[in-house]
Order: C-alpha cells, then sequence, then structure tokens
C-alpha cells in the first residue's frame, strides 16, 4: 500500500501503515533464519475456537491420523513441537490446560475470551528433490486465536459516534430483537441526552444496554450481531469509561454537540473505545495475519431459528468485511500483510451423519458468498468445509418403524434434553439428528421473508431437526497404554489448505 492508498484506507492512518510496514520488516528479517506464517483463528461465540486450536496441535504434536495432509501422509513430518511465542506480551494459549479438559476429564475447554497466541515449530522434509537435498526444512507457525465478536468492532473504526447509535438502535427496534430489547428501549427513551451529564446516568444506561446484547446472545435467540464486541468480554478494560456507553436516539447525521452534556459524554467515550480498544486490536494482531479460519456454528443458529440464521449471515458479513485479502508476495508481506488464504469451517460436523455434511457445507456456502466472491476478487484462495475438530460421535445405523435410518452415537453432556428425557452426562444414546435441506435457497428463502406471523411455520418445517451437545470422547490407547490423539472430521484437509503449500 502506497501513500494516497494508506490515506484512503478507512481502517488505517499513514502513521499506522508506516508502523505496520516495520513491524513486517522486522517479521522479515526473522523469517530469513526460519520463516513464520500467522494463523488467525476466529469465530463467534461457541464455534469452537478453543477446540480447533487444541486437537490441530495435539494432532501434529503425536502423529495423529491426517490422511489428506500430505506432509503428514507422507511421512515427511518430522517432529512437532511447542517453542515459546515471539510477543510476550501476549497471553500464550493455555494448551495443556484445555488438553487435560478434553483427554482426563471429557469436558470441553472453557470459550475464547481474550487474544492469545502459541507457536508450533514444525520440522519437515520438502517433497522437492532439490530442497531435499539443502538440508531439512522447518516452519514456525504461530497460532493467534480471538474472539469473532472483535472484528465485529473494526466497521467501528469507519463510523461516528451518531452512525452507530442509528444502526444499534435500528436492530433493536427490529421485531425479532424489539421485545429483548424492552428494558433498554424503556431506560433510553427516560434519558435526556441534553442534560448535564452524569456518571450514574452513563453507568445505568450502559448496563442495560449490555444486558440486551448478552439476552440476544442467549440460546434461544442466538444472535451474532452485537457490537460493541468487548461489552460482552470485557477482560481487564471491565469498569472502564471506554466501556461505559451506550447508544443515544439522535439523528444519523448529527454533529458532535456541546461538552458537558449526556450525549457528550456518550460520543467521547465512544471515541476513546475506538482509539484504546479497537485500534490497538486491529493494529498489534489483525492486521499482521498471513492466514485465517474463521469457525461458524451453523446448527446452532439453526436451532434458534430463521431470525439466528439471517443474522449469522449479516454477522459473517461484517466480519469478512474487515478481513484484508490478496497475493501473497515477498515483497507485498512486508508492504502491507495481506491474507492470502482464507478457510470458512462449518463445525461440529459430527452432530450429523456424514451423508448430511455436504449439505452443511452448502448452508456455510450461501451464509459467506458474497465475502467469498470479494477475497476471491482480491486475489486470496477461499475454502468452505464442514469439519469437527474434535469428533465427539461414531455413527450407526438404527431401526425405526421398519425403516434403516443412518444415526450417531455419543455420550449427552449433563442436562441435555430430548423428547422429555433429560441426559446425566453418562448414558450413551442413538439418535437419528434428521437430515438438513437439500437446497440450501429454500432455508435462506424462509429466513429472509420470516415474520412473526410465519414463524411458527419456519419452525414446524425444522422440527425434524435435533442438535444435542455431546461430551468429549473416550480416547483409545495403544497396547502400550498410550492415548491416541483425538478424532476428528477433516482437520487433515483444513490443515492442507492452511499451511500444506508451505511444507511442499
Amino acid at each position: 500500500m502506497n501513500a494516497l492508498e494508506a490515506l484512503l484506507n478507512p481502517l488505517t492512518t499513514f502513521a499506522e501503515e508506516t508502523r505496520l510496514t516495520l513491524a513486517n520488516l522486522t517479521d522479515a528479517v526473522g523469517d530469513l533464519a526460519v520463516p513464520t506464517l500467522r494463523l488467525g483463528v476466529t469465530g463467534l461465540a461457541r464455534s469452537g475456537k478453543t477446540v480447533f486450536l487444541t486437537a490441530l496441535v495435539h494432532n501434529l504434536v503425536h502423529g495423529g491420523r491426517l490422511p489428506v495432509f500430505s506432509a503428514a501422509a507422507g511421512h515427511r513430518i518430522t517432529g512437532a513441537s511447542l517453542q515459546p511465542q515471539p510477543d510476550d506480551a501476549v497471553p500464550r494459549f493455555d494448551y495443556e490446560a484445555h488438553v487435560r479438559a478434553l483427554v482426563s476429564d471429557r469436558i470441553w475447554p472453557d470459550s475464547t475470551r481474550q487474544v492469545s497466541e502459541l507457536r508450533l515449530t514444525i520440522d519437515f522434509e520438502s517433497a522437492s528433490y532439490f530442497y531435499r537435498k539443502l538440508g531439512p526444512g522447518r516452519l514456525h507457525v504461530d497460532l493467534i486465536d480471538y474472539p469473532g465478536e472483535w472484528l465485529l468492532d473494526l466497521p467501528l473504526l469507519t463510523k461516528d459516534y451518531a452512525a452507530f447509535s442509528a444502526e444499534a438502535l435500528e436492530r433493536a427496534r427490529a421485531p425479532n430483537r424489539r421485545e429483548i430489547a424492552a428494558p433498554f428501549l424503556e431506560a433510553l427513551a427516560a434519558i435526556d441526552h441534553d442534560a448535564a451529564e452524569s456518571e450514574p446516568v452513563a453507568q445505568a444506561l450502559a448496563a442495560s444496554f449490555k444486558s440486551y446484547l448478552a439476552a440476544c446472545r442467549d440460546d434461544t435467540h442466538a444472535l451474532s450481531m452485537l457490537p460493541p464486541g468487548r461489552f460482552l468480554m470485557p477482560g481487564d478494560l471491565d469498569g472502564s469509561p471506554a466501556l461505559t456507553f451506550a447508544p443515544l436516539d439522535i439523528p444519523v447525521d448529527a454533529i458532535p454537540t456541546r461538552t458537558g452534556t449526556v450525549r457528550a459524554m456518550m460520543e467521547r467515550r465512544y471515541e476513546a473505545y475506538k482509539t484504546h480498544v479497537v485500534r490497538p486490536f486491529f493494529r498489534n494482531h489483525f492486521a499482521r495475519l498471513d492466514r485465517q479460519i474463521v469457525l461458524v456454528d451453523v446448527l446452532h443458529a439453526m436451532n434458534a431459528g430463521p431470525h439466528a440464521i439471517a443474522d449469522l449471515q449479516t454477522a459473517l458479513g461484517e466480519v469478512l468485511g474487515a478481513f484484508r485479502p490478496g497475493k501473497r508476495s515477498w515483497l507485498s508481506s512486508i508492504l502491507t500483510r495481506r491474507i492470502d488464504r482464507i478457510l470458512f469451517a462449518a463445525t461440529k460436523a459430527d452432530h450429523l451423519h456424514r451423508s448430511d455434511h455436504d449439505r452443511l457445507e452448502a448452508i456455510l456456502r450461501r451464509l459467506v458468498a458474497r465475502a467469498e466472491e470479494t477475497a476471491r476478487f482480491k486475489g486470496a484462495e477461499v475454502d468452505v468445509i464442514a469439519l469437527a475438530a474434535v469428533r465427539a460421535t461414531r455413527e450407526a445405523t438404527i431401526k425405526h418403524r421398519g425403516d434403516a435410518l443412518p444415526a450417531i452415537l455419543g455420550t449427552p453432556l449433563p442436562g441435555e434434553r430430548l423428547n422429555g428425557e433429560t441426559y446425566d452426562g453418562e448414558t450413551e444414546i442413538a439418535m437419528f439428528p434428521g437430515d438438513l435441506p437439500q437446497n440450501p435457497e429454500s432455508l435462506f428463502g424462509r429466513a429472509d421473508s420470516i415474520s412473526e406471523e410465519t414463524r411458527p411455520d419456519f419452525l414446524a418445517a425444522q422440527a425434524d431437526l435435533q442438535f444435542l451437545r455431546f461430551r468429549p470422547p473416550e480416547l483409545d490407547t495403544t497396547a502400550e497404554g498410550l492415548k491416541l490423539s483425538l478424532p476428528h472430521i477433516r482437520l487433515d484437509r483444513a490443515l492442507e489448505f492452511l499451511i500444506g503449500d508451505r511444507l511442499a
């Protein structure tokens, strides 16, 4: 990116692009010794980011079965180990604790709440005869784990407070959110935004706004468009003024107001949020990525109904619009880093029989169609898959009224319910989860035109679909008593797309 492009880029300033170029130059110098690939792992809440990263590392370190991952299938990986990460100021991804949770306790690890990092170093033999003669290869893979909700904040860098307020309130007053947002909208109606600024008023309105966002994310609604992203996962910023604001009912073209009022206070804190929260995330983490996987829990949205699906589609469009895709070259990686490969992955494919995996991929491809087209146009390679980073079920066939149905076997989590029965977390069951629609357009056609009157018909059409949450599997052991690597579905295909070419 040249100086003019930097000035025109709405997410960055010329000074920031200069700093990014210097950081990229430093990385490039380090790559002369051992090449490094920075892989971003993101997704909205409950999409399985922590599980994906843990399974990826576990399978590479322990030599898991990865038949589609050419470097592993060809026995060219001679070792994979964790190394100290390069960024001392970034929390380390707690791989060891997450493995214990999955393997020993058979519980799912805690969700991603902040940016974390892990360096995995892979030693390999090249597939090329020429490069093999030069000696063994080595690649550092820096895994950057961050909440997808934070990506929803990046578009805020291009919006002033009035525009943010108008969009947030338009969503809150939409038919599917109006009831959820009622307490917040009632509190908002009582605010005189031209009154003298007041900390108790700001705290009360911000708390009501955050409660509304949290209710939207509840499993009952499973909505995804919930910026600002840090409001639901504040970390060490909890209670800070930069996270104590809310939208006000002002015109979208309203100019900044005089100081000393509630509105001026909210505007000031909104700008502080962009300056001290959003920009550092973009500059220090997001803008330095080489490749990206976006995990999507399509089934969770389908469980919640048509509005959740439509909201997920909108959120993914916002998330993917923040990416900086492009072709990879040595010069461009120094001047301005571009994401040259993006993988969209529908998670929890083990909740379905394999005969439905293609349909799950088709639904996700429909969800990200516009963003995929944009990324390809800009030169990035894009793929869409259905996967389960940790496979919690097995497949079987069950008889029902004389018919043979494809089923899955697994142990539901404690408290999961199906057909009036509540499971204890110890009992394995066989169930037919139902079939996804053969034509994804039928699903989206209804979602696009859904109303409160037609919602029951939509839900009735989805009634045959039943998705439960299962416990992690009990790992098999070898004759020597060693536990095998975590089972998966298409983790090897994901690895091949994301890093396979760098191990060729």
